[in-house]
């Protein structure tokens, strides 16, 4: 199944739609929050226009993903009423739209806030469209631990803003979202797992089989854990973020560890899986909002 062809012209919804804008939350929300627990203050108007830039930009990648994978879209069910499967725009406007959105977000974070800031985001733009998109996505079934650093800029683009360097705390929320995403995105590739077998991504229970999965989600977890309070006992943070740390992780674990040792039984809904899955969504917010309060709190 390919991709049609255009039969209704784009609106500026088609347009929102191509930058992912529930991803684009996340990113931005730790964004902020890396330039918010970076030391030091920020022009309000300089910050606007960092976060600007990394939404600009997360919208940018999202567009330029959506473009490459148009064909694949179309053959998977969740992703099938997109406007370029559901042929509601051409492929030349999605790349003209990709291209122009992350080359201005990179041009003027550059020029309003700093080049340090800028190089990190125009590296996070082509990490996630080369080598996840293009190279990763497509080949391997450790595509989510490689790719999942695309996801990880957004804490040191924030605090590069905000400082022009940066420091072992914005590292350690890289390395938290980093092993995060592999068992917040296999949560999900195990409840839809046809999908992508349909589509002939090599995700990790189409190739490897909802066992090894379920064993990598809980050793990831415990990868993800100890990043996630480290930066407490290091002092890079305060007792509200050690506290927040333990909770929320926690909950993380035992949500993981239940999806870690179960075996889907017939007419299994996968509940557990999807538990963990939106949970994880609530945990990174959770985890991040604690690091700004405690760096104003505390």
């Amino acid at each position: 199944m390919t991709t049609q062809t255009m039969s209704l012209p784009a609106d500026w919804r088609d347009f929102l739609a191509l930058t992912k804008p529930r991803v684009m939350t996340l990113v931005v929300f730790t964004g902020l929050c890396g330039m918010l627990a970076a030391p030091g203050t920020i022009h309000p108007v300089i910050g606007f226009t960092a976060i600007l830039c990394i939404a600009l930009a997360a919208g940018a990648a999202g567009a330029l993903n959506q473009w490459y994978e148009a064909d694949l879209d179309a053959q998977m069910r969740r992703t099938a009423a997109r406007p370029l499967p559901a042929g509601r725009m051409d492929k030349q406007s999605a790349l003209h739209f990709g291209v122009g959105l992350g080359a201005f977000s990179v041009l003027l974070m550059g020029l309003a806030v700093n080049v340090f800031a800028a190089t990190i985001l125009a590296a996070s733009i082509l990490f996630y469209v080369l080598v996840y998109t293009v190279w990763l996505k497509p080949r391997t079934p450790q595509n989510i631990v490689i790719g999942g650093a695309a996801g990880a800029f957004p804490p040191l683009i924030g605090w590069a803003a905000a400082t022009g360097s940066l420091a072992p705390l914005p590292v350690l929320l890289f390395a938290l979202v980093f092993l995060w995403t592999p068992p917040h995105f296999w949560a999900l590739a195990l409840f839809v797992k046809t999908d992508y077998a349909n589509a002939g991504i090599p995700m990790l229970p189409v190739v490897a089989g909802e066992r090894t999965t379920r064993t990598q989600i809980g050793l990831y977890t415990i990868l993800m854990a100890a990043a996630a309070i480290a930066p407490w006992p290091l002092g890079l943070t305060g007792a509200i973020y050690g506290a927040v740390a333990i909770v929320a992780t926690g909950w993380f674990a035992l949500l993981a560890a239940r999806v870690a040792t179960r075996t889907k039984g017939e007419g299994d809904t996968m509940r557990p899986e999807k538990r963990l899955f939106a949970f994880s969504i609530v945990y990174l917010f959770v985890m991040f909002g604690a690091v700004v309060v405690d760096r104003w709190l505390a």
